[in-house]
């Protein structure tokens, strides 16, 4: 596994259409939380909700030849259930495909949500 001084160097490694999705999902997730901290977790970008949030306190994010990974939390998952049901769901993590815009209005409001547990 590689290891990236920055999640810029992370989001720059990956094919042209993940790394555009996984700009837009940084993107989403510091527009809701701005004083995030980005720091890695699994060798994949994490961002912090708390300073020295541990994995229960953190988002991650990551990205795959045909998807990205959003990780905002089994309870967050299940609140937005049904407006996910369009998407492959783990427990705790929802799969957006390359081949189809992010939904940014619903990634922001995932993250308050978050923000408030």
């Amino acid at each position: 596994m590689t290891k990236y001084s920055t999640i810029t160097d992370y989001i720059n490694a990956q094919p042209a259409e993940t790394a555009a999705a996984l700009r837009e999902l940084r993107d989403c997730i510091l527009r809701a939380a701005p004083d995030a901290l980005e720091l890695f977790n699994y060798g994949v970008p994490a961002f912090a909700l708390v300073p020295g949030g541990k994995r229960d306190q953190q988002i991650m994010i990551a990205g795959y030849a045909r998807h990205v990974g959003f990780y905002p939390h089994p309870s967050v998952i299940e609140f937005f259930a049904s407006e996910l049901s369009g998407y492959k769901r783990g427990k705790g993590s929802v799969q957006f495909p390359n081949s189809r815009p992010i939904p940014s209005d619903l990634v922001v409001r995932m993250v308050l949500k978050r923000l408030e547990w």
